[in-house]
């Protein structure tokens, strides 16, 4: 952009000597304009060349073209210098626009690790990134990126996770804990065991697909590419019955004034706002969503989320945290200390997320000398013999399996029920906990869309709960994987024309509902290989408000889109009926054409302020 603005100078300021010298020295005068306009429009003649030697005749690049050495054959010297220089000012204000989008993703692209410190022979050595493998050893100090993802062997810290989450607030990592490359260490040393390598890791998937988003174009920027082709020759066409028809009729000494006109003609039917300002708002759109953490696949993906009709959620994972927590222990024969020891000691060595559940609630060691014949029942729960006693720990076909009487609780929830030698003893009632945000989404998302449905393999009072809490239109519970994909195709064959519906999972087992809705949305998702892939539009926190920040971001991009369109083919129009009834001139041509371009830059530009 500097080099383009300093010929833009230089070229200015011949231009003006030459305006001075024209009114007393012809040639010398003429010598100016000439290196004024090689100057300021060289590139765009040799890219008029190219192209119609590689077969793309009509675009702006031959228009502009055509039009200036035009004006020099019929001696308008000052009026072909001046379509150059402006056509180069509106280039000027272009590229502005493009760097300042390419800077709002700029602080994106900085996630890339220069190096990693890799263990070798006894000692941390700096290295390249590509030649860490998984498995191998890495040394992260206080302000250095995380070069791959890992878990934490030793050391604790707070993490900057701000580039991939859009989130402001450290994250707090200790030993175990999984990290993800691209987060910054604040403030310990840590050592961390790497689990991908660096092709596979979170930042080198969300670089690629930040980089590769404007490869999918949306409707709107098809639209224009499909519009140029067919309304660049027909302007060109029209131009020249402009130069030959009226000729014929009032006399061929009318040539060259009708020529002018034909010329002028050329310079205000370029198509440069256009082909400029749409791609640039969707481009800003997709920039503006990454800084909150939304990753949007292309402008395709983000033009369709304006028409979203129907949000379909998945549960677990995506509006409740996807944890089971103990929220009620019934204690009937015995304390609640004493039901929830023999509750952990039971299921101490099921690998099931309730069990797991269970242990943190009982918060002890397990004294595994304790734990005698156990044995787990597929489908029902775990028998075990613990302290000499007979425990059984299930659901309530373990209980009716074993003729057992129990007593459901009044508490909606998964429900562990407990036998003491045959004896029913009492249960625990576990149950996964709403996001904070979820319900503030949800009823947030009602001005955008018409129906909010989900779809859960949970128990039905379970799954009702949850859709009642959240104000959820329609709920559906204890569906298979392929049962979602069934309900989704009925809502897909509900929607009214043009409408689009969303699908919206933790991307783990949810990949073939996102494939099959019109726009898959993965939930929390960061460093999950099938929700990147399966999905078009990843929310890189837990957040499911992200989804109305997304949808408020593309409905912005498609109405400066729209309005970008409109604008310039409204005003283009009405400048070129103008230039034909000879109301207009190549220098009002001149002004019309980059003033549209630049408007319509500066209001695609208001995109970038989305973040």
């Amino acid at each position: 952009m500097k080099t383009r603005l300093i010929r833009f100078i230089f070229s200015a300021l011949i231009f003006i000597a030459a305006l001075i010298l024209s009114q007393h020295y012809f040639y010398p005068a003429l010598v100016l304009f000439i290196i004024a306009y090689l100057c300021a429009g060289y590139d765009v003649i040799w890219n008029a060349l190219r192209n119609i030697i590689r077969g793309k005749l009509f675009d702006e690049n031959f228009l502009m073209s055509v039009a200036t050495i035009g004006a020099f054959c019929i001696s308008e010297y000052a009026e072909a210098v001046a379509v150059m220089l402006f056509f180069q000012l509106g280039e000027l204000f272009q590229s502005h626009a493009v760097n300042k989008s390419r800077k709002s993703i700029a602080s994106l692209m900085d996630i890339r690790p220069d190096y990693a410190n890799k263990w070798e022979n006894g000692e941390f050595v700096k290295t390249d990134p590509y030649d860490v493998n998984a498995g191998d050893l890495i040394l992260v100090r206080p302000g250095e990126k995380i070069p791959l993802d890992g878990i934490i062997k030793e050391g604790n810290a707070s993490l900057d996770t701000s580039a991939l989450t859009g989130e402001s607030v450290p994250r707090e990592v200790g030993v175990g804990d999984t990290v993800l490359s691209g987060s910054i260490n604040l403030n310990s040393i840590l050592q961390i065991e790497t689990t991908s390598e660096f092709g596979e890791s979170t930042v080198n998937k969300i670089l690629d697909l930040v980089e590769n988003a404007g490869n999918k174009k949306s409707n709107a920027e098809t639209f224009i590419t499909k519009f140029s082709l067919v309304y660049t020759p027909i302007v060109v066409g029209c131009a020249v019955l402009l130069a030959l028809i009226p000729p014929f009729f009032a006399g061929f000494d009318t040539f060259t004034f009708w020529l002018a006109r034909a010329l002028s003609f050329l310079v205000v039917s370029c198509p440069c706002a256009l082909v400029i300002s749409v791609p640039l708002s969707f481009f800003g759109g997709i920039g503006g969503a990454s800084k909150k953490g939304i990753l949007i696949k292309g402008g395709n993906y983000l033009e369709a989320l304006a028409q979203a009709d129907t949000i379909v959620w998945d549960k677990t994972g995506t509006l409740t945290k996807g944890t089971f927590v103990v929220k009620e222990i019934n204690a009937l024969t015995h304390s609640k200390d004493s039901l929830l020891f023999y509750a952990a000691y039971a299921e101490h060595y099921s690998p099931h997320p309730i069990s797991a559940s269970i242990q943190n609630a009982y918060g002890k060691e397990i004294n595994e000398n304790k734990i005698q014949n156990y044995k787990e029942i597929s489908g029902f729960g775990v028998s075990a013999e613990i302290d000499g006693h007979e425990i059984l720990a299930g659901n309530e076909k373990l209980m009716n399996q074993n003729q057992i009487t129990f007593q459901k609780p009044e508490l909606i929830g998964t429900i562990v029920y407990i036998a003491i030698d045959r004896t029913f003893a009492g249960s625990v009632v576990i149950g996964d906990e709403i996001k904070e945000d979820a319900a503030t989404a949800v009823r947030s998302l009602k001005k955008y869309v018409s129906k909010q449905v989900m779809l859960t393999g949970d128990l039905d009072a379970v799954g009702q709960k949850t859709g009642s809490l959240l104000g959820l239109d329609e709920v559906y519970t204890q569906l298979l994987p392929t049962d979602k994909v069934s309900h989704v195709e009925t809502l897909l064959g509900k929607l009214p024309r043009k409408k689009k519906l969303v699908f919206v999972g933790d991307g783990m087992n949810d990949a073939p509902v996102l494939a099959r809705a019109d726009i898959g949305i993965a939930m929390g998702a960061l460093g999950s290989d099938v929700a990147i892939e399966a999905a078009d539009i990843v929310i890189m926190t837990d957040e499911p408000s992200k989804l109305k920040d997304a949808i408020e971001i593309s409905v912005k991009t498609h109405r400066i889109a729209m309005q970008n369109i409109i604008f310039a083919l409204t005003v283009k129009i009405g400048i070129l009926a103008l230039i034909a009834l000879g109301f207009a001139n190549m220098w009002a041509a001149v002004f019309a054409d980059v003033g549209v371009c630049v408007l319509a830059v500066l209001n695609a530009m208001r995109m970038l302020k989305s973040r």
